[in-house]
């Protein structure tokens, strides 16, 4: 009898670990390996039982360094400014979700503002993010505009169509913003931001988790980190399979728009890296330093407090 219950034992799976993912926003194509991962098993296959959810609580960073998440979405300029903080949060970036800053200003076309040295005179609509201001004040340097020309007012939320009346610049994600425009036959001066300054390429989005998980759970970092790498390897190879993927986990959004938008992004992903999610000094350093050349922060902080590959699987 105890042998047998013995083996009995033996054939019963473990339990799956349950773990929390937060994003940064509702679910779209920054998130779609994620969203492959736990479509297709793939971190099942890690002993993990793993929930995706929308920040609807506060900041995502916020939430994960009190461990009100495990893992969340955020942005190498997020991670920079909690790591500089006087009291800094606890938290790292594990894994870079796209290798480049896709980002970047744009106008509406009937403006014939096509350069930053034409913001001068004109609004820009911003979010108000502690280094937004660095970032414009750079690209506008970069071709001797003078920066205090430009006139910055908080945005209401107004979507592209803004553009073509009271609102001048606004900042956009080429994946996202840009595909709505095409779509709608909305005609836009774009400014690819990294064009105007190599320091300006940062990574963003980012994978970020706590210390207190780099600590505890290094194996959960470990597993988490190897599933969502076969999720951004899968829409790397299918994107446009992955765009119905990620259309069951966001209705709302058109799949013509999905797919456009994933076909862009997907060669995006480990564009230039040996690996997909791996980053480098030179990129955490760059921007930082921006930052402390227009007054943000005081003084640099080394990369290494901000990131680490340790997680990530081997490059195949």
């Amino acid at each position: 009898f105890t042998a047998a219950l013995l083996c009995a034992l033996l054939l019963i799976p473990a339990m799956a670990e349950d773990v929390t993912m937060i994003l940064d926003y509702v679910p779209n194509t920054n998130h779609t390996g994620l969203y492959v991962a736990l479509h297709n098993g793939y971190f099942a296959e890690e002993g993990l039982n793993v929930e995706i959810i929308e920040p609807n609580e506060g900041a995502t960073a916020t939430l994960v360094a009190i461990g009100r998440g495990d893992f969340g979405i955020s942005y190498q300029e997020e991670v920079t400014m909690a790591r500089a903080a006087k009291e800094p949060l606890p938290i790292r970036a594990v894994a870079a979700v796209i290798q480049h800053n896709t980002s970047g200003f744009a106008t509406f076309e009937g403006k014939n503002i096509a350069s930053p040295a034409d913001f001068e005179g004109k609004v820009y609509s911003s979010w108000g993010g502690p280094g937004e201001a660095a970032t414009i004040h750079a690209v506008m340097d970069s071709v001797d505009a003078d920066f205090d020309k430009l006139d910055i007012v908080i945005s209401d939320g107004a979507g592209f169509a803004a553009l073509e009346n009271q609102i001048d610049v606004m900042w956009f994600y080429e994946a996202w913003d840009n595909v709505k425009c095409q779509l709608a036959g909305f005609d836009i001066n774009y400014m690819e931001l990294r064009a105007f300054d190599e320091r300006l390429d940062y990574y963003t989005p980012v994978i970020i988790t706590s210390e207190k998980m780099i600590e505890q759970k290094p194996d959960t970092v470990r597993k988490f980190l190897a599933a969502a790498t076969k999720g951004y390897e899968y829409a790397i190879e299918n994107p446009e399979e992955s765009a119905k993927i990620l259309q069951q986990y966001a209705p709302d959004y058109d799949l013509e728009m999905l797919t456009i938008s994933q076909n862009y992004l997907s060669p995006k992903y480990a564009e230039g890296a040996p690996r997909w999610g791996e980053m480098k000094d030179e990129a955490w350093n760059g921007y930082t330093d921006l930052l402390v050349q227009y007054g943000v922060l005081p003084e640099a902080i080394p990369a290494e407090t901000c990131y680490t590959n340790e997680f990530l699987p081997e490059a195949k």
